[in-house]
């Protein structure tokens, strides 16, 4: 099984030696940054599970680099380190989408298994052409400890397939002026991983019914029509992810 990769960001340079030693010895790959600009450039060349961010920097805070970081790669699991856990940074950590606020002096204890539990969260391919849309499941997933990935256009969204382990994916059926370009991208997912579970999701109900049978014989799972239940949603997501994490759901 290949290695979790963990970013640790910290201006203090012992912390970080400490914390990478532990890690290297649990068997994760590790990083070091000591400032925001080298994060964010180790972020755009590597992919990462997990990224372990100080709050307090020169520079560059916490908070505004998270936001930095999830612009080149939203799939990125977050935990900030602060001595103000319950301070206006802490929140504004939260509301950036950082998974978990730990306070200073990071207790290992605590530390190590949440570390696991992200490297190893879900991952959700979210491919639709509205932002906000895109934007909001972000955040309701993330709340839900989901790692999530965004793709804008069927280009994105057959890359990204092509590219990263994913247990879910939701995919709008027209990406593009009305096309139903997400069939194509329904299909690539299948190709690459036949396990992942597969969401269209589309506002033509009556419409659609001969475009979703195509989509069906690539590989669709089910279907959510707009106006979107969330709550249904969520509940097809969490399908997916059992489904993926169990020892036979995969190819042999």
């Amino acid at each position: 099984m290949k290695s979790k990769r963990v970013l640790i960001v910290d201006d203090d340079e012992d912390i970080c030696s400490n914390i990478k030693d532990i890690l290297d010895d649990l068997g994760y790959q590790t990083d070091i940054a000591h400032d925001g600009r080298s994060a964010l450039d180790l972020v755009d060349a590597n992919r990462y599970d997990v990224v372990l961010l100080d709050y307090s920097m020169p520079g560059m805070d916490g908070a505004t680099l998270h936001q930095q970081m999830v612009l080149l790669q939203p799939e990125i699991a977050a935990i900030m380190v602060t001595a103000y856990a319950q301070g206006d940074g802490a929140q504004r950590a939260r509301d950036s989408g950082i998974q978990r606020v730990l306070r200073k002096p990071v207790d290992l204890g605590e530390l190590l298994p949440l570390i696991e539990q992200l490297s190893n969260s879900p991952i959700v391919l979210v491919v639709d052409d509205d932002p906000d849309f895109c934007k909001t499941l972000w955040h309701i997933l993330r709340e839900r400890s989901y790692r999530v990935s965004l793709a804008h256009n069927r280009e994105d969204g057959v890359r990204k397939a092509l590219d990263a382990n994913y247990q879910v994916a939701v995919v709008d059926l027209s990406l593009c002026s009305g096309q139903t370009d997400g069939c194509e991208v329904l299909q690539r997912v299948a190709e690459v991983n036949p396990a992942i579970r597969t969401i269209l999701i589309t506002g033509h109900r009556e419409e659609a019914g001969e475009v979703l049978e195509r989509c069906k014989a690539n590989g669709l799972d089910d279907v959510c029509f707009k106006p979107l239940d969330v709550e249904a949603l969520l509940h097809k997501i969490e399908l997916g992810s059992i489904k993926m994490a169990q020892p036979d759901s995969g190819t042999s």
